[in-house]
């Protein structure tokens, strides 16, 4: 039904009074058009105005640049090492980068970057981030854990109340990028964050999947989430994309009947007698089913960029687990180059 008044203004209730003043109105609850309305007492006694919060926010994040979302559709698809490694590149192309950590529940950021055990300092200009380079800042609410086994038993509006406090409070300073590690799906956190950061000019979302179509089945909901609350898609990872690993690094076994032995120096000492040759050649295999196109396909029947494949490479896995940046050294060979061209592309896009 048409409110004769309300001229399809989006504070206007679906189900109010012909000529409805709006929510945000002197006169919501008051006007004669309010009598007999199911929402008079509620427009009477709500706040008018904007959110006094929302414009702390904007204020705070006035000097940060760039403001990017990883998502995920699913947990457990390597959103956080996306995260963490993509915040470590944007450190190392020498920007300032800060990585806010909003997965209440699980917060797996701070060992990711070698933070665990610190603590969260205030000044007078509010919460400091903990620092793991001069230009990059973390925060996280596992540095407020006093034990990192306590499990965080929150409803959604303590979870939200923290997350606008983090938006709110911390001190970021001048910034290029802020990367904000959301938990996996779309819940309460996801629609605070973004109703948050829209208020501010939110770049887009980067949405981190798994090859197979169990995965990419919730990665759709998730980019219609954004397509629904308007958040631009800047693309979609497909990480784990086959298994890449020098045959070097490889451990052999010999099944027999009492089980399995570990064949991996006699096999080794095997090819650096008979083919030395084929220590430098890296070994491929497929671990999640592909057959069906993958995210490039479905990013190509969305509508939304697909950003490129990082291969399933356990050095990676060696530096999250430590808290290290793939790119310092040589040993993530695998997955380092494929991280880089994504960044890149990423930029370009920005």
């Amino acid at each position: 039904m048409e409110n004769g008044g309300g001229g399809g203004r989006g504070d206007v209730p679906e189900d109010a009074n012909e000529h409805c003043p709006g929510t945000q109105s002197e006169d919501a609850g008051k006007a004669d058009a309010c009598a007999g309305c199911p929402n008079q007492q509620i427009c009477a006694t709500a706040p008018k105005g904007p959110d006094p919060d929302v414009v702390a926010i904007v204020e705070r994040l006035a000097t940060v640049k760039h403001k990017i979302l990883v998502l995920s559709g699913k947990g457990g698809v390597g959103k956080s090492t996306f995260s963490a490694q993509l915040s470590f590149a944007l450190a190392e192309m020498e920007h300032q980068v800060g990585l806010l950590d909003i997965d209440i529940c699980g917060p797996s950021i701070p060992k990711m970057l070698g933070l665990e055990g610190q603590d969260i300092h205030q000044s007078n200009l509010g919460w400091s981030p903990v620092y793991v380079e001069s230009n990059l800042g973390v925060m996280s609410i596992g540095f407020m854990l006093p034990n990192p086994d306590d499990a965080v038993i929150w409803r959604g509006p303590r979870k939200n109340g923290l997350i606008k406090q983090f938006l709110k409070d911390v001190d970021w300073g001048e910034i290029d990028y802020l990367v904000v590690d959301a938990p996996p799906g779309t819940s309460d956190e996801h629609i605070s964050i973004v109703q948050y950061l829209q208020a501010t000019g939110i770049d887009g979302a980067i949405i981190v999947t798994t090859p197979q179509q169990v995965s990419l089945i919730d990665v759709r909901k998730e980019i219609n989430f954004c397509k629904k609350v308007g958040v631009p898609v800047l693309g979609v990872v497909e990480n784990m994309s086959g298994l890449r690993q020098p045959l070097s690094d490889l451990r052999f076994v010999k099944s027999g009947e009492s089980g399995e032995t570990d064949a991996t120096e006699w096999v080794l000492n095997y090819i650096r007698e008979k083919a030395p040759e084929l220590l430098s050649v890296v070994a491929c295999s497929e671990v999640f089913d592909s057959s069906k196109g993958g995210a490039e396909k479905m990013c190509i029947e969305m509508g939304v960029p697909f950003l490129g494949k990082v291969p399933m490479d356990p050095q990676l896995c060696k530096a999250a687990e430590e808290g290290r940046s793939c790119f310092a050294d040589q040993k993530c060979s695998a997955s380092a180059p494929a991280l880089q061209s994504i960044v890149k592309k990423l930029i370009k896009t920005e």
